[in-house]
């Protein structure tokens, strides 16, 4: 009986230890797991460079973007759980002049001295540094943050995710080449048709509530004149200012994007007869809203 209850004994317990094993094991296997698929995260700012980057990458990582479409890129705070995930990532690729970029993605990478942070603006020229009175009014205090509202700009963002990639991933260069090359067609698709509509434009200046079409306008010779001013609301006078400006460059299109009031670009299109045209600069489909712009600058955008 002693030894039947000895030889019980010795099996429940090496039944057991090969249990906890096997658990010790799964949740192994499971920790393992959830940091590689950390490890294939990449994050981006906005949908547009998340376009970009689906395009280069996206087939051996997942990538997401932070900034849900409709917000203000300029001004928006990452939750706390957006902010956890970024630390878990393996790269962040910014703008490089969003306002959130500079204050609470510092705090991040403080916290996280493992995270590479790319800054995709940093070979490229900014613009609108400057006030351009009777011209091209930007109305930023800096540059304007919106460097990829333009095809060439564009462009140059994705050759900083491509270069990146390759020299995180060399062994997937191939596949990178092959992909930037793809991407690359798309800039000058985007680019032939752009240019195919402005032709015809009945004129080269354009009204938009916020001035985020800098880049855009400089690349295809526009005049971009803004109703809002460094954040502030105009004046009676500057809307007189801007109804004044609209006749006398036969403007027909007052834009206003997605994410602003569009009260006074109502009222000045209003006054000039021009219509209004809404604008997502931060939609995924990049390429389509490009489009859109210069429909609408052409008239052809019914």
């Amino acid at each position: 009986m002693k030894k039947s209850h000895l030889f019980m004994k010795n099996t429940l317990t090496y039944i057991l230890i090969l249990i906890s094993l096997l658990i010790a094991f799964a949740f192994s296997g499971c920790k393992k797991q959830k940091n590689e698929k950390e490890a294939k995260t990449l994050f981006v700012s906005i949908e547009p460079q998340k376009f970009f980057l689906d395009n280069i990458a996206g087939e051996l990582f997942s990538v997401k973007a932070i900034i849900p479409n409709g917000s203000n890129p300029e001004v928006y705070d990452p939750t706390p759980s957006q902010m956890l995930e970024i630390g878990k990532s393996r790269l962040y690729f910014k703008v490089g002049l969003l306002g959130f970029e500079n204050t609470t993605l510092n705090k991040i990478l403080q916290n996280n001295k493992n995270l590479k942070i790319v800054n995709n603006s940093e070979f490229i020229p900014l613009s609108g540094e400057h006030q351009h009175d009777g011209d091209c009014s930007h109305g930023h205090d800096g540059p304007d943050p919106h460097v990829w509202s333009s095809p060439n700009t564009a462009r140059m963002m994705a050759e900083s995710m491509y270069k990146t990639m390759i020299a995180e991933d060399a062994s997937n260069k191939p596949h990178y080449d092959i992909a930037f090359k793809n991407l690359e067609k798309i800039f000058a698709e985007t680019d032939s048709v752009i240019r195919y509509y402005l032709a015809d434009a009945p004129s080269c200046s354009f009204i938009i509530y916020h001035p985020a079409l800098t880049y855009f306008a400089e690349e295809y010779g526009l005049k971009q004149h803004s109703i809002e001013s460094n954040g502030k609301q105009p004046t009676p006078s500057d809307l007189k200012r801007l109804v004044d400006i609209a006749r006398s460059e036969n403007i027909k299109v007052v834009f206003v994007q997605a994410e602003f009031d569009k009260k006074n670009a109502e009222t000045i299109a209003k006054e000039i007869g021009a219509k209004v045209v809404s604008i997502n600069l931060l939609s995924y489909n990049w390429d389509e809203e490009m489009i859109k712009i210069a429909k609408a600058l052409s008239g052809k955008n019914e």
